[in-house]
């Protein structure tokens, strides 16, 4: 293994190439929890008066929900390391003047066609070439049932995709609403919507999603309630013409985001690290459940609770992992984590089989397809199916075989990248990527955080 920096950008197109280091060790923070941050500023922009908001990510996904807010009425400013939102009031929205420009983000787009769906405005929303390809139908047809109405593009498989514009109702038909897939996103779309909407909005979650909007719905004041029926079906009821009352909020370290430093340690002999003030709620914790599974040493310190969020310090050591077969039913609560658990499966002993994974090749990338693509070229023996792959672990032994470097292609997904920059680390001669560029849609910082580690 090589002494020099993992981390290297090649060109000003942004290609980057990722090395062989020493152990990684050392305390590090990770950007806000993306989801928080979203609903952070969207909440806030709903409410009467000054919310606060510290720790709020930075990236270029939750930007371009504050630049919709603010292009709908909310004041957005930043103030050091604060935010302050003077938001306008359930039923407040003005209507944006041009387009609004979700650049790489699903989460905004989906989240704001909810909340414009029962005011009375239009907004069309646009977006770049990776998010117009992103199917919008599983938000449009709910909220079409509370009477928003719809325009869009229409792919060339049928699909409904962006650009697209609403026309929101108001009043709104509040409405029961079963979820057919698993979605914190169409779920978090349709209680936003039945915020100005009359009546009971009742979302039925089959399946248990991140439970963000529902934590922070109540502590803006909604009265919102959440009962488990006999079926295990979550039952989340919204009464509508809420009054929300401004908070101050201090967002968690996304787990998404740690998965990247934590599974680096797992795997670079000799780490031990500390990354802190992580959120770890039980509905986004999924992987590192899965990793302790696998052998990884991984433990929790210094446990609170922030702004009812749960909150801790992930203690990691490098350790010897072993395949396993996950769950499909641990799915929703590491959706986002399933490219990284891929590059941690490459490095174990044995094969790790993942199912239940559809849901994967409708994220910014068809990224089932993308982690196989990039794993082969690594020499890791992997079978993809419809909906998950198979992966035979090298048992520890050091990724591409002394081959010439590998150049990965990233589909402009953020978490593509971020993943096979972890397996640079483990690989015998070093691989590239084509652009490190879409990271900073997540997390800002990530290369320097790595070097640090590394350093």
């Amino acid at each position: 293994m090589t002494s020099k920096p993992p981390y290297q950008t090649i060109t000003e197109a942004e290609p980057a190439s990722f090395s062989p280091a020493g152990p990684l060790t050392g305390r590090v923070t990770v950007p806000g929890d993306k989801s928080i941050s979203h609903r952070s500023l969207i909440l806030s922009a709903l409410a009467i008066g000054k919310s606060e908001i510290s720790g709020l990510l930075e990236g270029e996904d939750v930007l371009a929900t504050a630049a919709a807010l603010r292009a709908m009425g909310a004041t957005i400013d930043k103030n050091g390391d604060t935010w302050t939102v003077h938001g306008v009031g359930v039923g407040g929205l003005m209507p944006p003047e041009t387009a609004l420009d979700m650049g790489n983000s699903g989460t905004s787009v989906r989240l704001l066609m909810g909340l414009v769906a029962s005011h009375d405005i239009s907004a069309t929303f646009t977006g770049d070439a990776s998010l117009s390809k992103r199917p919008m139908g599983r938000v449009i047809d709910p909220l079409s049932l509370m009477g928003a109405e719809f325009t869009a593009r229409t792919s060339s498989d049928g699909k409904a995709c962006l650009p697209l514009t609403v026309r929101g109702l108001c009043p709104a038909i509040p409405m029961e609403y079963r979820l057919p897939v698993a979605s914190a996103q169409v779920k978090s779309a349709i209680l936003l919507a039945g915020l100005n909407t009359p009546g009971i909005t009742r979302v039925i979650e089959p399946v248990p999603t991140r439970d963000h909007s529902e934590t922070m719905l109540k502590g803006f004041g909604a009265d919102i309630s959440v009962e488990t029926d006999k079926d295990g079906n979550r039952i989340i009821s919204l009464v509508g013409e809420a009054e929300l009352t401004p908070q101050i909020i201090t967002v968690p370290g996304d787990p998404s985001s740690a998965a990247f430093p934590v599974v680096a340690a797992l795997l670079v002999p000799g780490s031990d690290i500390i990354v802190e003030n992580v959120g770890i709620n039980p509905t986004r914790a999924g992987l590192f459940t899965i990793l302790q599974q696998m052998g990884g040493d991984i433990s929790f310190e210094n446990q609170r609770t922030v702004g009812g969020e749960p909150v801790a310090d992930i203690h990691v050591k490098h350790s010897k992992l072993n395949g396993i077969t996950v769950a499909a039913d641990i799915a929703p609560s590491m959706i986002d984590e399933f490219p990284i658990l891929f590059i941690a499966a490459a490095l174990a002993d044995g094969e790790t089989i993942t199912n239940g994974l559809s849901e994967l090749r409708v994220k910014e990338s068809d990224r089932l397809s993308q982690m196989a693509q990039g794993l082969a070229l690594l020499g890791v023996d992997v079978t993809e199916k419809e909906d998950g792959l198979a992966i035979t672990g090298s048992g520890g032994k050091l990724l591409n075989g002394n081959a010439d470097i590998i150049s990965i292609q990233t589909a402009l997904d953020h978490r593509i990248a971020m993943s096979f920059a972890i397996a640079g680390l483990v690989t015998d001669s070093g691989l590239s990527i084509d652009d490190i560029t879409p990271v900073q849609t997540s997390f800002p910082g990530f290369e320097s955080l790595m070097t640090e580690l590394a350093s």
